[in-house]
């Protein structure tokens, strides 16, 4: 019985994941968008990041690497960026003849790590919960 309710709840979860879940897979020479918020350090280089758009592109896929990765031909002022980006991170480029692609213009900080302070501890304290006695 216990297989069985196991099983049951197993199926219910799947059916769950297969109504949402698409799969994304691309060719090379395919154009995307890349979703650049998600990289460190870019969202603050861009500004307001409530305001900044959440991609940019379209850019070309080189190269397939691995299952879910991909490498993308990146201009210039992106060259300090890691060109490899998982597929989550893409978008599919349609083309249409009658859309024109105005390039963002992104600024990326040199130095993308952030810099780092020591803390002290002043002072702790346990918390007590009601029914805690003790």
């Amino acid at each position: 019985m216990i297989r069985e309710k196991l099983k049951q709840t197993q199926n219910r979860q799947k059916s769950y994941y297969d109504n949402k879940h698409r799969p994304l897979e691309f060719e090379e020479e395919d154009h995307v968008f890349v979703q650049l918020s998600s990289v460190i350090g870019v969202g603050h280089a861009l500004g307001v990041r409530k305001l900044s758009p959440r991609f940019s592109g379209s850019y070309q896929i080189t190269k397939r690497v691995g299952l879910v990765a991909y490498q993308l031909a990146l201009p210039p002022q992106l060259s300090n960026l890691h060109d490899v980006f998982y597929v989550s991170q893409l978008r599919r480029y349609v083309s249409d003849e009658s859309h024109v692609v105005i390039p963002n213009n992104i600024e990326i900080r040199e130095n993308l790590k952030t810099p780092t302070s020591l803390i002290d501890i002043l002072d702790r304290v346990e918390k007590r919960l009601r029914s805690k006695g003790g």
